[in-house]
């Protein structure tokens, strides 16, 4: 009987359930936070070893998560605060925690470190985002490293 009981409990310590994206409060980026965070080197929450993962984020607390190896996806979303943790929370509505560390960015499972500038491919998706605020998930977008590479390996000359 104890254990029927604890079960709502356990569900009413869960985060706030977020039904909808413009229900989320935007809050702007904590000082050092704004700016472009970039994986370096393979990393376990990335599908391949050559693949990397951006996260770009505005002073206002605009957001996009950019993860480029053979195609390029690219997911606008906003940073909230939710009982006193910053997330980054994505217009497919998926929630994710975001704390820097003697500047080390985690988020997702990986750790970024804070860059100059974002990719070409990043830069075209915020472009992107920026002229279709509604979409949710930018995938249209090739990487470079991918343009002149044929199935065979071989090279456009």
């Amino acid at each position: 009987m104890k254990r029927w009981m604890l079960l709502p409990l356990l569900a009413l310590a869960g985060c706030a359930q977020i039904d909808n994206y413009p229900q989320a409060v935007k809050v702007p980026a904590p000082a050092g936070m704004a700016g472009v965070w970039q994986s370096e080197g393979p990393q376990s929450a990335l599908v391949s070893p050559q693949a990397m993962a951006s996260l770009l984020i505005s002073p206002q607390g605009d957001t996009l998560d950019c993860r480029q190896w053979q195609r390029v996806i690219a997911k606008p979303g906003k940073l909230s605060q939710i009982d006193d943790e910053l997330v980054n929370i994505n217009r497919q509505l998926r929630v994710m925690p975001v704390t820097v560390t003697h500047g080390i960015m985690h988020y997702d499972g990986l750790t970024l470190k804070k860059v100059s500038q974002p990719t070409g491919e990043c830069r075209k998706a915020l472009s992107e985002s920026k002229d279709h605020p509604k979409q949710q998930v930018i995938q249209d977008i090739q990487p470079a490293l991918m343009q002149n590479h044929f199935a065979d390996g071989s090279t456009a000359g």
